[in-house]
Parts: C-alpha cells; sequence; structure tokens
C-alpha cells in the first residue's frame, strides 16, 4: 500500500523509518517505545508493501534533520533516540523542548550555559519538561546541581525522574553507532563525529541518591522499588559498595565486622586495595588481623563470582546496621567523622 508523505500520520512516519533503517536496526529503536505504540508501529509496517525512493528520501530528510542536530550537539546516545521517537510524534514539539532546554550549538556550550545558571533557574526552566526529559538534561548537570534541583519536584516527578536517570545508559553507543552507520548515505555530510558525556544509568542514579537528604533518599529507593523493582535492586547495590567500608569510621567498620563471617571477609579484603585493607586491620584487634592476613594467604586462586557474593553478603549486613541505627554510612556524615 503506498502512503503520501504528506498525508502520513506520526505512526505510519516511524513506521516507514523503521522499514528504511532495515531488519536488524529497527528491532533494537523499538525496544525503546512502549508496547501500545509497537503494536500501532508494527501494524502499519505491516501495511506498508514498499517505502519508495521519493518518500525514504522525505522521511530520511525529516529523520536525519533531527539526527544531524542531536550529532551536531553531541547530545549522545539518549538524545538521538529522543530525538528519533519524538519527530514520529511531532518534530516540533521535540525541538522546542530542546531548544529551550539546551538552546546552544555545541553540547560542551549548552551544558556550560546551563550549569551557569543558580539551582533555581535551572529548575524553572525544566520544571514542566517531561520526567525523561528532565533526567536526559540532569544526565549533564553536575551532581551537586543535581541534588540541589530534585527536591525541588513533587514527590511523583522525582520518583519518575531518577527512575528515568536510572534506565538512561539502556541505550547504548553501540547502537548510536549502527544507526549512524545505517543512515550515513543520507547525511549530507556523512556520519558525523559524536561523543558520549551523559552520567546517565544506575550508577548516576544511586550516586544522586547518595547526595540527598537521607530521608528524601530513603522515600525514593522506596518508591522506586515499588515501580521498578529491578531498576530499586541495581540501585540499592550501588548506594553502597564493598569499597566504601574505607571511608567510615573506624568505630563503624568495628561494628560491622563483629557481624561478618570470617571467611567472607578474608574473600573480600584479599581483592581489596591497600587502603581498603588498612582500614580493616586498623579496626581490628593485632591477633585478628594476623588471623586474617593467614586465612587470606591460604586461600587460592579466587573466582571473581565468588568475591562479588562475598562481598554482596557483607554490603547486606552492612545496609541493615545502616537500616537500624546503629552505623553511618551517609558520605557527609562519614567524612566528618572520620577527620
Amino acid at each position: 500500500m503506498a502512503h503520501n508523505y504528506e498525508t502520513m500520520n506520526k505512526t505510519q512516519k516511524l513506521a516507514a523509518f523503521f522499514i528504511i533503517v532495515g531488519p536488524e536496526l529497527a528491532p533494537e529503536l523499538m525496544k525503546q517505545l512502549r508496547d501500545p505504540e509497537i503494536e500501532a508501529v508494527a501494524r502499519e509496517m505491516a501495511m506498508m508493501d514498499v517505502v519508495d525512493f521519493k518518500l525514504q528520501e522525505k522521511i530520511m530528510e525529516e529523520f536525519c534533520g533531527l539526527i544531524g542536530e542531536g550529532l551536531s550537539t553531541a547530545l549522545g546516545g539518549m538524545a538521538f533516540v529522543q530525538k528519533a521517537l519524538e519527530a514520529a510524534r511531532g518534530p516540533q514539539e521535540a525541538s522546542d523542548i530542546l531548544l529551550k532546554a539546551l538552546p546552544a550549538s555545541n553540547s560542551i556550550d549548552a551544558v556550560r550555559e546551563l550549569s551557569k545558571m543558580d539551582t533555581r533557574q535551572i529548575f524553572n526552566v525544566i520544571k514542566n519538561e517531561q520526567p525523561q526529559t528532565v533526567a536526559f538534561i540532569m544526565s549533564y548537570l553536575d551532581a551537586k546541581q543535581v541534588s540541589q534541583i530534585i527536591p525541588l519536584f513533587s514527590p511523583q516527578a522525582r520518583e519518575e525522574i531518577v527512575e528515568r536517570l536510572g534506565t538512561m545508559d539502556s541505550i547504548s553507543s553501540e547502537l548510536i553507532g549502527k544507526v549512524l552507520k545505517s543512515l550515513g548515505k543520507h547525511l549530507s555530510s556523512g556520519p558525523q563525529k559524536y561523543s558520549l558525556h551523559r552520567r546517565g544509568g544506575v550508577i548516576a542514579a544511586a550516586q544522586l541518591l547518595k547526595s540527598l537528604e537521607k530521608d528524601l533518599s530513603k522515600n525514593l529507593l522506596t518508591s522506586i522499588e515499588e515501580r521498578n523493582a529491578e531498576l530499586g535492586e541495581a540501585i540499592r547495590k550501588k548506594l553502597f559498595t564493598f569499597a566504601d567500608v574505607e571511608r567510615l569510621s573506624q568505630r563503624d567498620i568495628q561494628r560491622i565486622l563483629r557481624d561478618v563471617e570470617q571467611a567472607d571477609l578474608a574473600i573480600s579484603v584479599k581483592s581489596a586495595s591497600e587502603t581498603l585493607r588498612r582500614a580493616i586491620y586498623g579496626a581490628m584487634s593485632k591477633r585478628a588481623a594476623e588471623s586474617l592476613k593467614e586465612e587470606m594467604e591460604i586461600l587460592g586462586p579466587t573466582r571473581s563470582k565468588d568475591v562479588e557474593a562475598a562481598q554482596e553478603r557483607i554490603i547486606a549486613q552492612v545496609m541493615q546496621l545502616s537500616e537500624s541505627g546503629e552505623i553511618d554510612i551517609s558520605p557527609e556524615d562519614s567524612s566528618e567523622s572520620g577527620g
């Protein structure tokens, strides 16, 4: 069934775009859509027997215009997919949002311009945008700025923004490379260089929660776990890592060691940094430290999977002690108590 570009709706244009980029790339891009959108696009694709050359040119002109803009501003992977998908819903709307949020023509300049604003100014610029757009913008800002902006949003908006931030790195640079290779011949200057300077993903979400006030952070994580259990668990695991033990006070480390299995401790410490080892030895009696060192020497080669499992068991105990208020693992307070 032939289509006239001028009368095509947004879903039909996106369906045509997926047909043009081909069966290898289209499914990867389609994963970024919600189920109802996938179904609608799939129906349109099934009804498109062929996308003729003239229609291809029109579709690619619209999409590559947005893609080119995203690449020239080095907005990264999320920007490309966001622009590509929103182009199907209306390029003007997508353009308005992104131009308002990041008005400069170069991503470094844009981020620099935005980061020069004070917290309230940045909030006023982005407060009415969609959570995905806000998360995308925040992935470029300084962690301290983000920690000051997040509390200004409503509780529901905070949850959605942090959830979006946490899932942002699911769109990989490899996928962007495939898109560029596929679309290169349609771009007037060929595939352009691009760079990724985002701080999205689970680690960024965890860092953000760590920088927030304790109760706010705890409530946000609980809400995220209710909305997306897998993401919540991944973020929780990054909130405190075994390496973070070295920044705790000696008293808190001593409390942790009382509940830790010696075997888990030996496996975990054997692969730890020298700084972390010293922190742990310093919280033990001389005899206990010597005993731990002897057990570590006896250990043969240990699989990374076993090391991770042992460290996770220790971290689980740390988190329980933190929840009960027996130890303090917050970065600010622990750094003060350690000085």
